[in-house]
């Protein structure tokens, strides 16, 4: 037999038992479909930190008090929280540095007339526009007026804008935060969402304003803030810039031990992040590749079957001339079969699931051909490596007991 004839003969075997046949390939298809919707998903998601990474700028420090295991009480004579001059002494001593911009952030309550929005308000300076890549969509932003007067003006986010105004303009206009009156002075061009915080749902305010007026953070080593945030003007002056930022802070809170800050560089948070994120696509491919496993045990099962009940034929296909070459060949090329053509439905399903979660979530889930080319010759291996065993079982069959067995 020829290699044409066999696979007819496989196919006609096959489509013979339709039900089995389509019962065998579903281990291979939902292994085939979970592999390739992983790993897209997998890379939707490696992307999605990225974008989530770059909207905050990877030319960005960001400074925060406090460690996560810091033991506060061993640090003698030195202020508990990051204050303004922190932020003052790292723009003017720190030559590398484009931009500062100090933050003091709270959740409030923004009014107007009959309506009530909770919303993130920054308490910032008029630095905040460019080192954080906000943009303005109408009226002006903070001015260092606003910010050494204390004035009671407010920039809206987008979507904050819309919920408290609809499609009237809020230029103007005079909203309450916290019982606090403000003038609305400009509003944010969208900006999205990053890991977790609407800035479109966010106000800014003059940090003055916001430490006096709103929350009442005192400090009694200066004007208290949240964090600072620092553009660099090279990103390949990243870890200089960190270096000297932490260097210069430690020598301010005169730390001769364990910092009272962290210092957080957004390319190595953008480098951790991805690693995670492949990380876990990592682990969860290979759970999903355990389905393909599954499935080849459950194509030498039924091929053993196969075996069991096509005893008459291999004994007759052998008594007139059938070579065990010719046996083994025709239930390999069936078993084949059966997982390639589960790896292409397989494949189909995936490729479905990955346009479905682009369309339905934030990830830009992705179709890798080579994860596609991948989980199919993975497929067709499987069945080939499980279809051995039932393949030499029949082409071992003596035709004489083949027949008489039969």
């Amino acid at each position: 037999m020829n290699f044409i004839e066999s696979v007819k003969m496989a196919g006609q075997t096959l489509l013979a038992n339709k039900t089995r046949s389509s019962l065998t390939m579903i281990g291979m298809i939902v292994g085939n479909a979970s592999v390739i919707a992983m790993i897209g998903i997998g890379q939707g998601a490696q992307k999605f930190v990225a974008g989530q990474v770059q909207s905050l700028g990877t030319n960005v420090l960001t400074v925060t008090p406090g460690l996560p295991n810091a033991r506060r009480s061993s640090i003698a004579n030195a202020p508990q929280t990051l204050i303004v001059e922190d932020a003052n002494a790292i723009a003017t001593q720190v030559p590398s540095v484009q931009g500062v911009s100090p933050e003091l952030n709270s959740s409030e309550i923004v009014r107007y007339s009959n309506k009530n929005v909770s919303s993130l308000i920054f308490g910032t300076i008029p630095e905040f526009l460019e080192v954080r890549s906000f943009e303005m969509a109408k009226g002006r932003f903070l001015t260092e007026l606003d910010v050494k007067q204390s004035n009671q003006v407010v920039v809206l986010g987008s979507e904050l804008a819309e919920k408290l105004f609809g499609n009237t303009n809020p230029l103007g206009e005079q909203v309450r935060i916290k019982n606090v009156s403000v003038k609305v002075i400009g509003v944010l061009a969208p900006k999205g969402t990053s890991f977790g915080t609407n800035y479109d749902n966010s106000a800014v305010v003059p940090i003055a304003t916001m430490a006096n007026r709103i929350v009442g953070r005192k400090s009694p080593y200066g004007l208290a803030v949240t964090s600072i945030f620092i553009s660099i003007k090279d990103e390949s002056q990243m870890d200089a810039a960190q270096f000297q930022v932490e260097n210069l802070l430690r020598l301010r809170h005169k730390i001769t031990s364990e910092d009272d800050f962290t210092v957080r560089n957004q390319k190595d948070l953008m480098a951790r992040m991805g690693a995670i994120s492949g990380t876990l696509t990592l682990m969860l491919t290979a759970v999903a590749s355990i389905s393909l496993l599954v499935g080849g045990i459950g194509i030498m099962n039924i091929m053993l079957v196969s075996v069991s009940e096509r005893t008459q034929e291999i004994g007759l296909r052998k008594a007139i001339g059938a070579s065990q070459q010719d046996i083994l060949f025709q239930f390999i090329v069936e078993a084949v079969i059966l997982s390639a053509a589960g790896g292409i439905v397989g494949t189909c399903v995936g490729v479905g699931g990955i346009l479905l979660v682009g369309n339905f979530t934030p990830l830009q889930a992705g179709i890798s051909p080579v994860a596609i080319a991948l989980a199919v010759s993975v497929s067709g291996a499987v069945g080939l490596f499980f279809g051995v065993v039932p393949a030499r079982q029949a082409a071992k069959l003596d035709p004489i007991t083949a027949l008489r067995s039969a």
